[in-house]
C-alpha cells in the first residue's frame, strides 16, 4: 500500500480547535476580532481563525411567489444540528447571492446567525463588483454576525483582472475588514481563476486567512498548502468530489454543496481522512462523487434543492431565471443518488 503510505506522510491536519469571541463581545470601531487557535506543531503557525472541517453553502429557499422563506431556512438549520459542521456558508453561489438584493443578504446572515448554534463558524460571502461594495457589504455582514467574509473574485471585467489589480482589490478589502477574508476562487462561474502566484502573495496578508478554491486541480491544492505551510493560511476544497484527494495533499476542510443533502456522509470522509481510513474514505468518496456532479455541474442549483426535498430538507423554489427540473431531469438526478445507495 505505498499510495497510502504516501498519504499519510503527506496529511498534516493536527491543528486543535479553540475558543472565539461572539459578534456581542466586540463593540463598534474595535480592531478585528481575533480567533485563538490552540496548541500546535511546532511547523505549523498559530492561527487567528482554525478553518478546519465541513461546510455546507447553505441553499436559500424562496416561495412559490420568489421571496425569501425565512422559515423554510432556519428550519434547515435546526434540522442540521445533528451533524459535526464546522460551520455555514452563506451567500455562496448555493445561495443564489447574485439574485438577491442588499438588504436580503443581509437579513439572511442575521437569520442564520441567530439560528445557529454558537460554537460554529459563519462564513458569509460578501463579495461585489468593486472593491468599494465589497468593503462595504463586508462591513455589514459583520455587523450582522459574520466571523469571516468569504470574497468571491470580481469578474465582470476579468479581461482586466490582472494580477496587480486583483492583489490590490483584494488587499483593500483585507484592510478595511474588521473579520478575516477567506479568498473564493470559482472559475466554473466566474471563468476567472485566481491565479496561483496572487494566492500566495495574498496568504502573506495578516487579515488573509485561507481560500476555497473550486476548481478541482488537486496539483494546485498541494501546491498552495505546500507553499503556505508557515503563513496563517488554510485551504479549503470547493467540492466533495475531490474532498479525499484534497485532504491527501493536506487541505483544512470544505466547502461542499453536498453537504447540503449528504451533510452526514460528507463528515463522515472528513473524518476517515483524519483517521488515516484510507480504504474506507476512498470507498466513500467513490459513492459520493456522481450525486455530487448532479447537484453542481449537471443539475446545479435546481438540481441541489430538489435533492434536500428527497432528504427532509428545505430546498424550496429557485428564484427567476433559474428553472425547475423537468421530469426527465428529477429522474436522472434520482438515478445517480439511488445507483449509489443514498435513495
Amino acid at each position: 500500500m505505498v499510495q497510502v503510505a504516501v498519504a499519510a506522510r503527506l496529511l498534516r491536519l493536527q491543528w486543535q480547535k479553540g475558543p472565539r469571541l461572539r459578534p456581542a463581545e466586540i463593540g463598534a470601531g474595535s480592531a478585528p476580532r481575533r480567533f485563538a487557535a490552540g496548541a500546535s506543531a511546532a511547523a505549523t503557525p498559530s492561527r487567528r481563525l482554525d478553518l478546519r472541517g465541513i461546510y455546507p453553502p447553505l441553499a436559500t429557499p424562496f416561495t412559490s411567489q420568489g421571496e425569501v422563506d425565512y422559515s423554510r431556512l432556519e428550519e434547515n438549520l435546526r434540522l442540521y444540528a445533528g451533524i459535526p459542521f464546522r460551520g455555514f456558508v452563506v451567500q455562496g453561489s448555493n445561495g443564489e447571492f447574485p439574485y438577491l438584493t442588499q438588504q436580503e443578504r443581509l437579513e439572511v446572515v442575521r437569520r442564520v446567525r441567530e439560528a445557529m448554534p454558537e460554537d460554529k463558524l459563519l462564513l458569509a460571502g460578501t463579495g461585489c463588483e468593486s472593491t468599494r461594495g465589497t468593503i462595504e457589504m463586508t462591513a455589514q455582514m459583520a455587523d450582522k454576525g459574520a466571523d469571516a467574509a468569504l470574497v468571491v473574485t470580481p469578474c465582470y471585467f476579468r479581461g482586466s483582472m490582472t494580477n496587480a489589480a486583483l492583489i490590490h482589490h483584494y488587499k483593500q478589502v483585507a484592510e478595511a475588514s474588521p473579520i478575516p477574508v477567506i479568498l473564493y476562487s470559482v472559475p466554473a462561474n466566474t471563468n476567472l481563476e485566481l491565479p496561483t502566484n496572487v494566492v500566495l502573495s495574498l496568504a502573506q496578508h495578516p487579515n488573509i486567512v485561507g481560500i476555497k478554491d473550486s476548481g478541482g486541480n488537486i496539483t494546485r491544492l498541494g501546491l498552495l498548502v505546500h507553499r503556505t505551510q508557515h503563513e496563517d493560511f488554510q485551504v479549503l476544497a470547493g467540492s466533495a468530489g475531490f474532498l479525499l484527494a484534497s485532504y491527501i495533499v493536506g487541505a483544512a476542510g470544505g466547502i461542499c454543496a453536498l453537504a447540503n443533502v449528504l451533510g452526514s456522509p460528507v463528515c463522515q470522509l472528513e473524518q476517515l481522512c483524519c483517521a488515516e481510513s484510507w480504504d474506507e474514505a476512498r470507498a466513500l468518496q467513490h459513492r459520493l462523487i456522481e450525486p455530487n456532479i448532479a447537484v453542481t455541474s449537471k443539475f446545479g442549483v435546481p438540481g441541489l434543492k430538489q435533492a434536500m426535498e428527497w432528504f427532509g430538507l428545505n430546498g424550496g423554489f429557485c428564484r427567476s431565471p433559474l428553472l425547475p427540473l423537468s421530469e426527465a431531469q428529477v429522474r436522472e438526478l434520482h438515478q445517480d443518488f439511488s445507483s449509489n445507495g443514498w435513495l
